[in-house]
């Protein structure tokens, strides 16, 4: 699928910085200045569904799912974590991966619902510096796994 996003190998600043890639999967620290922290992990081939993977690659991929989300609640100490994949959009797995605040400005809706609250410039500037910290966690603790 030529215009999956996803499958572009290089990422524009804008969309956010490569942390890890290894031969299956990458993981990303997307830039999103309303959700600092929030990270995708993405399947690297064109697959739509996880029952399409094999079950050695369906553990593969969740254990790194499960490695960003711990990492994220350690860095950022959110007051929640949103894991989903839908795939409407963009038919390729990937997992979102998501440290909610009850200030930050979707709260309690998703990530992706309407803005419902302004969040505290400061409180922003604090969660932007500590996700300057995932990209080492999140590579420690991938090389500690494998």
């Amino acid at each position: 699928m030529t215009n999956c996003v996803l499958c572009r190998e290089e990422l524009k600043p804008e969309e956010g910085q490569l942390i890890w890639r290894g031969d299956d999967c990458r993981v990303i620290l997307v830039n999103d200045s309303d959700l600092p922290g929030f990270c995708r992990v993405i399947w690297n081939h064109h697959i739509a569904e996880m029952t399409d993977l094999t079950h050695g690659e369906r553990e593969h991929l969740m254990a790194l799912v499960f490695v960003v989300e711990e990492a994220i609640r350690n860095v950022m100490d959110p007051d929640k974590i949103n894991i989903a994949t839908l795939g409407n959009m963009v038919p390729h797995i990937h997992w979102h991966v998501i440290p909610r605040y009850k200030d930050d400005a979707f709260f309690p809706g998703s990530a992706w619902s309407q803005k419902i609250q302004q969040v505290p410039v400061a409180n922003l500037e604090v969660r932007k510096k500590l996700a300057q910290e995932l990209p080492r966690t999140i590579k420690s603790a991938i090389a500690a796994l494998y």
